[in-house]
C-alpha cells in the first residue's frame, strides 16, 4: 500500500473550488491562494467560510474544482493533512475525549516514552495556564479553559498548520481576548474564521465570504472596514 506523501510549505490553493449537497450550493467558483502567515476568514453565517476551512484537512471536500493544502489534494490525502493540519472546533467539547486535561494532552503525544509525556504534558499545561486543573475533570473547567485546553492538545501534536473555527464564539469578552491573542502569537501558520473583526483586522490577510464564494481578499484593516460598512 503506498503510504501518503508528507505534506511541505504552508500554501493553500484553489481553483473554481466548490460543494453542492443536495442541490444546495455550499461554495461555487471559490479561486485564491494563501500563503500569509494569519489568515482571517470572516463573513456572515451560511456565508460558506466555515465549510470551505473544514476542507483543509478533509473534514468536507469540494466537489467541484481544484484544492491543493500544502500541496495534496484533501480529497485524496485527508489523513496524512489530518495529522499535518490541526483544527480547533467552535466548541471544545467536540474535541476533548480524556477525563482530566493531562490524559487529553498526553493523548496527542503518543510517540514519546511515558517518562517524556509526563514531562511534555506538564510543559504544555504550564504554557497555557493550566499547570493547577491538570488533573481535575475537564468537564469543570470554565469556558476559556476549556478552549485553551483543545488548542493546547492540538498544539502537542506541532501542526504545519492551525485552523481555528470561530475559536471565540462561545467565550465571554475577557476569555475571548485571551484565546485571540494566544493564536495571534503562535509561530504556526494560522487560518481563523471569526466573527470578531478586531481579531481578523490584526491578521496578515482576511478573506470576506459572502454566498458561498470569495467576495474580497486583501488588506485587512481595508476588508474588514468594507465588511462592516457592508453590515450597517
Amino acid at each position: 500500500m503506498r503510504a501518503d506523501p508528507t505534506p511541505t510549505g504552508t500554501e493553500i490553493r484553489c481553483e473554481g473550488v466548490g460543494l453542492t449537497v443536495d442541490d444546495a450550493v455550499l461554495l461555487h467558483d471559490v479561486d485564491l491562494a494563501l500563503t500569509a502567515r494569519r489568515t482571517a476568514i470572516i463573513g456572515a453565517n451560511g456565508s460558506g467560510k466555515s465549510t470551505f476551512a473544514r476542507m483543509f484537512n478533509g473534514l468536507r471536500a469540494p466537489n467541484a474544482g481544484r484544492m491543493r493544502v500544502h500541496g495534496l489534494d484533501p480529497s485524496q490525502h485527508a489523513s496524512s493533512l489530518r495529522r499535518h493540519v490541526g483544527f480547533v472546533f467552535t466548541n471544545p467539547e467536540a474535541q476533548i475525549l480524556m477525563p482530566t486535561p493531562a490524559e487529553d494532552v498526553a493523548l496527542s503525544l503518543p510517540h514519546l516514552s511515558r517518562e517524556e509525556r509526563a514531562q511534555r504534558v506538564a510543559e504544555i499545561l504550564e504554557e497555557y495556564g493550566l499547570a493547577d486543573r491538570s488533573d481535575v475533570p475537564a468537564s469543570g473547567l470554565s469556558g476559556g479553559q476549556r478552549q485553551l485546553l483543545a488548542i493546547a492538545s492540538v498544539l502537542a501534536t506541532e501542526p504545519g498548520l492551525v485552523v481555528a473555527d470561530e475559536p471565540t464564539t462561545l467565550l465571554d469578552l475577557r476569555n475571548s481576548r485571551r484565546v485571540g491573542e494566544l493564536l495571534l502569537s503562535l509561530e504556526t501558520p494560522l487560518v481563523v474564521v471569526t466573527h470578531d473583526l478586531d481579531l481578523a483586522a490584526r491578521c496578515d490577510l482576511v478573506v470576506w465570504f459572502d454566498d458561498g464564494t470569495v467576495r474580497q481578499l486583501g488588506d485587512p484593516v481595508e476588508v474588514t472596514a468594507a465588511y462592516r460598512r457592508s453590515a450597517a
